[in-house]
């Protein structure tokens, strides 16, 4: 009876250390902030003085040159600008620019020009040092005999940016 019951003791000992064999491990966690991306216009796109004619297309590129296309003949210069932005954000990310896909208006009130195919210097960018910047061109479509006056944008044109 001894070695039956030294037998049963000796066995639940061994089922007992099998049936609650486990390990642990542990971890921990973090997570960085990074600075937000933003970003500044730092200068408004400006086509210049433009003579109509017969219409045809002012192209603005993101150089600050303009070229034609058509009968549309360049006036004084002096005022061309391409729009301008200063991106910042956490040193050494990369990013991505959105710029308007669609043809806009600008009006003088009565009158319209179409704005379309905008292009710009840069595609997507690195904040090496924290800030870079951009700028972006057009196309503007002068129509035949286009009336005078200071024609703009009734709303602002959107160009976003974000991290990859």
């Amino acid at each position: 009876m001894q070695i039956r019951s030294l037998y049963i003791f000796f066995s639940l000992i061994i089922l007992s250390g099998v049936g609650y064999a486990q390990a642990t491990a542990n971890f921990t966690a973090s997570a960085t902030i990074i600075e937000p991306i933003t970003i500044t216009t730092t200068s408004q796109m400006n086509f210049a003085s433009i003579d109509a004619k017969n219409g045809g297309d002012v192209v603005l590129t993101p150089d600050n040159n303009r070229y034609t296309i058509g009968e549309v003949e360049l006036e004084d210069a002096s005022t061309v600008a391409a729009a301008s932005f200063t991106v910042t954000g956490q040193k050494g990310y990369t990013y991505d620019i959105s710029l308007p896909k669609s043809e806009h208006v600008l009006t003088n009130g009565s009158e319209e020009m179409i704005i379309k195919n905008f292009t710009t210097d840069l595609n997507s960018g690195s904040l090496a040092g924290g800030s870079q910047t951009f700028r972006v061109g057009a196309t503007l479509q002068v129509n035949p005999n286009q009336q005078p006056g200071m024609y703009a944008t009734p709303g602002s044109l959107n160009v976003t940016v974000n991290y990859n």
